[in-house]
């Protein structure tokens, strides 16, 4: 419930502080006094856009100030939590300045706030109505939504298997496209398998082929110098000359008187040495035999392997996990097209769920806009509208998560006239008519939202005005209902009643508001019925209607 409206300095109001009780709540006055510039000014603090732009002629900046009864549970709590706003107790006070020079900045509960968390929080607060309202029920966006409300339908099972189908269709469509990745290099993956499946590399092998490699082609080049020290050791070499040596030595020892006994014996150590020296380079000769054909063998794996690594911009030792992972494509490959049947078996599985919950939807939508249109015709008899069609047209639309319906209210203002929109076919006073009903048939039980009706019953009196007022009131008994009206009727009714007036004092116009008591309501009401000249018989009339 809209508490107070505390006006500072907006458009022509100077200063005003409003309060606000539960019920039907009228405005009242003269054309031009000013009765939508409290609208604008609502319409401002909540963050409506093209609201009361202006600042009072001389003023510095504007202010308005909304207090709301936030009771437990109502849907601005959730709005405020996703902001991060703490609500301590049942108040929300919203404030918003407008400087000369056109900034704006908006405040919950004293936090400063972007307009957006201000049009968020209207959406649950207030719900404006008027001939020319693009917000509320000339929305055709929001007719399904209304629609849906109105029948109390539950969206869980819809928007599970809507989720359900899209999840199902995108695993369906990446399964789709990596198969379709994987067959465009599946040629190079099988040449590639066989390619390194032929050569079957081993972790760690390239360095035991470069070891190899380089160790027979060292041992190559010294077993060329050890044959070469052998040939000199050997035969006609050093050992020859030694042996040559001691033999005549040896012929000579005897006319030496014992002169050559040494050198003989040293010589005779020495071939021993010599002897196994030349054996041991025999045998490291021997050793040092190796099949020129496995160099060979050995270099070709070796270059094989390097070539395919560099091919793969691998390093050698991961050519193993390469093959590995390639095989393992392949296998995808193959084995996709069963994983993709079972995929498109569980896309039109969910595609069955979600149908299935959209037909009842569709079937459960299309029963409640026979009972709308029902509803609604029972309220615009009264309304002197009994030859009017209304029409809730239920048609195909885009699939979604509330299902694929497209709801659309349409009326025909007389029988065989051709339907069409409300904002369309309707007149000013049709139109006003046709809103009152639908929005009585739609907001029973609904107390969240403040209601405004701005001159909602233009171009209707008597039986038909009273009509207007009598259901306003009974909006009213479920939720606050302001209504600015020319309406003597409808003003009657009112729980609350204030007027709107215009005066001009030093060159300065200013619109003021007063609450009226009984007797000024018998005035206004009076002046409502007659215009200027007051009668007896109009303040009878108003006694009247008051007293009703």
């Amino acid at each position: 419930m809209l508490r107070t409206l505390d006006i500072r300095d907006m458009l022509l109001i100077d200063r005003l502080e409003l309060s606000f009780g539960p019920g039907l709540n009228v405005l009242t006055g003269e054309t031009g006094a000013g009765k939508s510039i409290l609208l604008d000014c609502l319409g401002f603090v909540l963050g409506w856009r093209g609201r009361a732009d202006q600042v009072r002629k001389g003023a510095d900046q504007g202010e308005v100030q909304a207090v709301f009864d936030l009771p437990k549970g109502h849907p601005a709590r959730d709005v405020l939590a996703e902001a991060g706003i703490a609500v301590e107790d049942d108040e929300l006070i919203l404030r918003r300045v407008n400087a000369a020079d056109g900034r704006k900045t908006g405040w919950v509960n004293d936090r400063r706030v972007s307009g957006e968390v201000l049009r968020r929080l209207s959406e649950v607060l207030v719900e404006l109505h008027g001939q020319h309202d693009d917000r509320g029920l000339l929305n055709p966006r929001g007719h399904r939504a209304l629609l849906d409300a109105f029948a109390g339908l539950d969206m869980a099972a819809p928007r599970a298997a809507w989720s359900a189908r899209r999840a199902a269709h995108a695993e369906l469509a990446e399964a789709e496209a990596s198969l379709a990745a994987a067959r465009a290099e599946e040629e190079f993956l099988r040449h590639a398998v066989e390619e390194l499946d032929k050569l079957a590399p081993e972790p760690g092998e390239e360095e035991r082929l470069d070891v190899a490699r380089r160790s027979m082609q060292g041992a190559e080049r010294i077993r060329e110098d050890v044959a070469r020290a052998l040939q000199l050791l050997g035969g006609d070499g050093a050992e020859g000359a030694m042996v040559d040596a001691a033999r005549w030595l040896d012929g000579a020892a005897e006319r030496a008187e014992g002169r050559l006994d040494d050198p003989i014996s040293a010589l005779s150590r020495a071939l021993i040495e010599l002897g196994e020296a030349t054996q041991g380079v025999e045998n490291a000769l021997s050793a040092m035999d190796f099949d020129p054909h496995a160099l060979e063998a050995t270099e070709e794996r070796l270059f094989a392997l390097r070539a395919l690594a560099r091919k793969h911009d691998v390093l050698a030792d991961d050519l193993a996990g390469l093959a590995d992972d390639l095989r393992d494509r392949l296998q995808r490959i193959d084995a996709g097209e069963s994983r993709i049947a079972d995929l498109r078996k569980a896309v039109i599985a969910a595609d069955a769920a979600y149908d299935t919950a959209a037909d009842a939807l569709t079937q459960a939508r299309s029963t409640a806009a026979g009972q709308l249109d029902t509803a609604v015709m029972a309220e615009l008899a009264p309304l002197k509208m009994e030859r009017a069609v209304f029409e809730t047209r239920v048609t195909a639309g885009e699939p979604g998560p509330e299902g694929r319906d497209a709801v659309a209210f349409t009326v025909a203002t007389n029988p065989g006239a051709p339907a069409g929109p409300l904002d369309k076919i309707a007149s000013g006073g049709e139109l006003s008519r046709f809103l009152l009903a639908l929005k009585v048939c739609l907001a029973r039980g609904n107390d969240a939202l403040v209601l405004i009706f701005d001159e909602i019953d233009r171009g209707v009196g008597g039986a038909t005005a009273d009509a207007v007022g009598r259901r306003l009131k009974t909006l009213a008994e479920g939720s606050q209902v302001l209504v600015i009206t020319h309406s003597p009727q409808v003003a009657a009714l009112g729980a609350g009643h204030f007027r709107v007036a215009k005066a001009v004092a030093d060159g300065m116009t200013t619109s003021t508001v007063t609450p009226l008591d009984r007797d000024d309501r018998i005035a206004e009401i009076a002046r409502m019925l007659a215009g200027d000249r007051v009668t007896a018989a109009a303040t009878e009339a108003a006694i009247s209607l008051l007293d009703g």
